[in-house]
């Protein structure tokens, strides 16, 4: 199973940490897509940053 995630908010007013989270997840604008593997390091990542993001699991 792979999760597509949308970066629905801009990290420019949060917390250094929230923005190299974002980052590391490879979102730079507000509305770019990314897809990504469903493993616990990518769902450690989302949870930090929850309230910015928008995210669906998506079957290969």
């Amino acid at each position: 199973m792979k999760l597509q995630i949308k970066l629905i908010k801009s990290p420019i007013a949060c917390l250094q940490v929230h923005k190299d989270t974002v980052a590391a997840l490879g979102l730079r604008k507000v509305g770019q897509v990314v897809v990504h593997e469903d493993n616990p390091c990518v769902r450690g990542q989302i949870f930090r940053v929850k309230h910015m993001l928008d995210v669906k699991e998506i079957n290969d």
